[in-house]
């Protein structure tokens, strides 16, 4: 079985278009996607994490 693919945060900003900023306002309200911090202090957001949390924002935009 394949590991999932981890997005390291510049390229998950860039891909919702998004600054660091006002990511962590959004992740201090619990609206990004669940981050996971490695043993050395880098954070990752897995695809599917962010594949499903852009789902989720498309059903509260409708």
């Amino acid at each position: 079985m394949a590991s999932p693919q981890m997005l390291k945060l510049p390229e998950v900003l860039t891909e919702i278009g998004m600054s660091r900023a006002a990511f962590y306002r959004m992740r201090a309200r619990g609206q990004a996607p669940r981050l996971r911090k490695l043993p050395n202090g880098q954070v990752r957001v897995s695809r599917a994490d962010l594949d499903a949390w852009w789902e989720q924002c498309e059903q509260h935009a409708a």
